[in-house]
């Protein structure tokens, strides 16, 4: 391959990723001038590549749509890595993608190279997907349009459902989408309210975006993700445990999670008590049962009972009666460990 072509290819693959690219960074990346950038554009025009490009200092050149699909140029590890996502049927949540993903995976394995194949074969294997559920479903387009605005930072338009039915409009400078269990979630930056907000995407419909581009706000958390993980815990209601543990304090504090689940502070040498991150009376009963050791619970009052009832949910289990045989929540026999008042201390 000459020199030309293969920079050519480079060029491409770079103007594939949706940015628009400055004429001098494009040069730095491969080593050319500038001049010689304007030269290649110009090829690839004449190749049937619909290149735009954007006058003044913050210009430069992207990859726009155009009547036909052209060639993707992708490395190996792209390659694969769409393959196997075709292949997992990651869009079971997506409304009418199936069909879509498989005639688009028979055109992939039909030119990759043997060996990312093999890959490819090796990985399916060695795999099996959870069987769908039902749940809700999204819109490929929809999703399609949030993600060309969140790489554009551009400004998006939409109705909302909300949990308790009404609608409304929202202007929302898009952020991130975060795929969580069965939903997707958009996390914006809503301009009317001036505020970052969750949004479902599956309550979500006629999203267009309005072409007003604006730079990047900075996001209250680390991530996207540990943004909706975070509104989501809040949105339920949160306790703060105190709990006595029979057991040495590293060796509980490694069996709760480690840091992220509160505080273990040695009370001697074969007790200890934790003092809980805030969480729900479900993850912190759970984490209590798991923990195959005595322990007595100080606070809160809620997760008390709690216990209380599940273990007398598990002593019906044991003795037969199932759900026919249920009490009255509170009525059952002992939790996973001996329970008493709610003083610190004891």
């Amino acid at each position: 391959m000459s020199e030309t072509s293969a920079r050519l290819l480079n060029l491409l693959s770079l103007l594939q990723t949706p940015r628009e690219w400055p004429g001098r960074e494009l040069a730095d990346r491969l080593r050319v001038t500038t001049r010689t950038i304007r030269r290649d554009i110009e090829r690839l025009r004449d190749l049937g590549y619909p290149v735009h490009a954007t006058m003044g200092a913050d210009g430069g050149y992207r990859l726009a749509a155009g009547a036909a699909l052209p060639p993707l140029l992708l490395d190996d590890e792209e390659a694969v890595a769409i393959a196997v996502g075709l292949r997992s049927t990651a869009g079971h949540t997506i409304a009418g993608i199936e069909e879509a993903s498989v005639r688009a995976l028979a055109k992939l394995e039909q030119v990759l190279p043997v060996r990312l194949r093999r890959r490819v074969a090796t990985l399916g294997t060695a795999t099996v997907p959870m069987p769908a559920g039902d749940g809700p479903t999204v819109d490929p387009e929809h999703l399609t349009v949030l993600a060309a605005a969140i790489a554009n930072h551009e400004r998006v338009r939409f109705r909302y459902r909300a949990g308790a039915g009404e609608l409304s409009r929202r202007v929302v400078e898009p952020h991130r989408l975060v795929p969580a269990g069965r939903r997707w979630y958009l996390v914006g930056y809503d301009n009317d309210r001036e505020d970052w907000r969750i949004f479902r995407v599956d309550r979500l419909s006629e999203p267009f975006a309005t072409g007003v581009r604006t730079p990047p706000r900075e996001l209250p958390a680390a991530d996207a993700g540990a943004y909706v993980r975070e509104r989501m815990r809040g949105l339920a209601a949160a306790y703060r445990a105190v709990v006595t543990v029979s057991g040495p304090a590293e060796e509980v504090a490694a069996r709760l999670g480690g840091p992220a689940a509160g505080e273990v502070v040695p009370l001697d040498g074969e007790r200890c008590r934790w003092h809980s991150a805030p969480d729900s009376l479900e993850w912190l009963a759970m984490r209590l049962v798991l923990l195959g050791r005595e322990f007595t619970v100080h606070s809160p009052q809620e997760l008390t009972g709690y216990l209380r009832e599940l273990g007398g949910r598990a002593l019906r289990a044991a003795a037969g009666e199932g759900a026919a045989g249920a009490e009255t929540p509170g009525e059952g026999g002992s939790a996973a460990g001996p329970i008493h008042g709610n003083t610190p201390g004891g």
